[in-house]
């Protein structure tokens, strides 16, 4: 493969993400994490090549692995790990092996016609993290302070930039913008979630200052997207999903476990089963 598709494949990686399958956005999505964190920037790289070079290596599908199915969860990862974790050679290393292994999983799903979205990146991402949890082996990332009250443009930006554990408004409205490249439609509904996750959780009162740093809006952006091409109640199924994922963030981050994309995962396999059954 040449150097122009190898990169148009992981570019391709990075768009998927969104569900957005096209290597502009992917490079946006690459320069809105660059605008927060250098560091990021290069763990989301480290996860792409590791979970596309996984894919050849265990010879999937190349036309999958060309439109970046096996890159994005992978992606994911990186940028994950490094949020939870501070950075160091042994990180890199979880990094690495997190990434393939959301590959595995990716590819198990995939050939059995599930829906696998993001899941790869979260089963993966908490098998590492449990493992670190046990061993200590690297040290966690200091928590910093949540802003004391609402602010509305910031929560409506980073729902945007939190799909990528990006706290950073510039860094959402790139993200926006990436979107809209590829799709005007995903960027309407993907604002729509945004929207309507911080609207449920005002109403249910939930902490101002997560609701600023767009806790409350990441998840639902997915799910906008996820059902922004519905053939019919397109929107009616994207409201549900959206305002599900908010109750669901809010529900797992009760238990202690981090919430990673898992809200919008379950929120829309629900409202997926719900809608073959109606």
């Amino acid at each position: 493969m040449s150097i122009r598709q190898t990169v148009d494949t992981l570019l391709r990686g990075m768009g998927q993400i969104m569900l957005q399958d096209n290597a502009l956005t992917g490079l946006l999505f690459l320069l809105g994490i660059l605008v927060n964190s250098w560091e990021m920037f290069f763990a989301a790289l480290l996860g792409v090549v590791s979970g596309t070079a996984s894919a050849y290596l265990l010879k999937y599908d190349k036309n999958d692995i060309s439109h970046g199915l096996y890159g994005f969860n992978a992606a994911l990862v990186g940028v994950g790990l490094l949020f939870f974790y501070q950075p160091s050679v042994v990180l890199a290393i979880l990094i690495i092996a997190g990434s393939a292994l959301s590959t595995v999983i990716m590819n198990f799903m995939h050939k059995r016609k599930m829906s696998p979205y993001t899941f790869p990146f979260i089963l993966s991402t908490w098998i590492v993290m449990a493992f670190v949890s046990l061993s200590g082996i690297v040290p966690a990332q200091p928590s910093s302070p949540l802003p004391l009250s609402l602010d509305i443009p910031s929560a409506l930006s980073m729902g945007f930039s939190q799909v990528m554990f990006q706290a950073n408004i510039l860094t959402g409205i790139l993200f926006l913008a990436a979107i809209t490249v590829n799709s005007r439609t995903n960027a309407l509904f993907a604002l729509l979630g945004s929207l309507v996750g911080m609207i449920v959780a005002l109403a249910l009162s939930f902490p101002l200052g997560l609701i600023t740093i767009g806790i409350y809006g990441y998840n639902g952006v997915l799910c906008g997207i996820a059902f922004a091409g519905a053939k019919k109640h397109a929107f009616a199924l994207a409201i549900a999903s959206i305002a599900l994922s908010t109750l669901l963030v809010f529900a797992i981050q009760a238990t202690g476990i981090s919430v990673l994309t898992s809200s919008f995962v379950f929120a829309t396999w629900i409202m997926l089963s719900l809608g073959k059954k109606l």
